[in-house]
């Protein structure tokens, strides 16, 4: 059986805890239009979130070594 790439995409989107049973990303909407939004709203978008349970399956197929 040939060897899986990752997809470099999402190798940069996520990222897998020490344990390897959880997946984190970014939030979103903390690229631009920053300057209306208030310090609270911009530091809780800086915090990393995990992946929701539906989604997991589809990514660890994109990153073999999760």
């Amino acid at each position: 059986m040939p060897k899986v790439k990752t997809k470099k995409s999402a190798a940069k989107r996520f990222r897998i805890t020490g344990s390897g049973k959880k997946i984190l990303r970014r939030k979103a909407n903390k690229n631009h239009l920053l300057e209306h939004k208030n310090a609270k709203q911009r530091r809780r978008l800086s915090q990393l979130t995990l992946v929701d349970e539906s989604n997991e399956k589809e990514i660890r197929l994109m990153l073999p070594y999760g």
